[in-house]
């Protein structure tokens, strides 16, 4: 029986939940902010790891600073979530901002902007 999903999409799904919990529990940088892991896309190799995150509450300089933060802290991360799964080898990670739900919520700004303009007509 063949397997639902590729190995790649299981490892990247399981980095995924795991650096969420190093980020909650294990990286006391309270500079960084409030981060979500929205995505992990795998080489098929599985040795780079790029992870797309979103970091609220800031301007674009900020996000900007904390993404170079982040990168510069990937060894400590990469240590934590090497203890927590179980790999021979850990993927190289490289942090990239997800600019989806900046998206998201311009798009939403700009209907909610149409919409009562159209009851008014």
């Amino acid at each position: 029986m063949a397997r639902e999903f590729s190995r790649s999409a299981r490892v990247s799904s399981q980095i995924q939940k795991e650096l969420a919990l190093v980020f909650q529990r294990d990286i006391d940088d309270s500079r960084l902010g409030f981060i979500t892991v929205n995505e992990v896309e795998l080489s098929k190799d599985l040795a780079l790891a790029k992870v797309y995150i979103t970091i609220l509450n800031g301007d674009e300089v900020t996000k900007e600073q904390q993404i170079k933060r982040l990168n510069e802290r990937v060894p400590v991360i990469r240590h934590h979530l090497a203890k927590r799964m179980r790999l021979r080898h850990v993927s190289e990670l490289r942090f990239i901002y997800d600019h989806s739900f900046d998206t998201g919520i311009r798009v939403s700004e700009l209907l909610h902007d149409v919409i009562p303009q159209q009851d008014n007509d």
